[in-house]
């Protein structure tokens, strides 16, 4: 009798859970900040993303188009 290893699953690369919560921040308006790589922090609210960038409307600047790779993390925020 030989026993049977069970093979390891790899966990899936994308899980589209990225793309559901960015899909409703744009629907819902929610104000956002970000914290980049360098530390500096921007705000506003998402208008648009793909693969490897957000944009983000502002009151207070020009829009920006952030690459998702000089992002550290954002989160919600009703002050942005």
């Amino acid at each position: 009798m030989s026993k049977k290893r069970k093979s390891a699953t790899k966990a899936p690369e994308q899980t589209l859970e990225e793309v559901k919560y960015l899909k409703r921040l744009i629907e819902r308006g929610t104000p956002i900040r970000v914290k980049l790589i360098d530390n500096e922090e921007v705000s506003g609210v998402v208008e648009y993303y793909d693969h490897s960038f957000i944009r983000l409307t502002r009151e207070d600047g020009p829009n920006l188009f952030v690459y998702k790779h000089d992002i550290k993390y954002f989160w919600e925020a009703e002050d942005a």
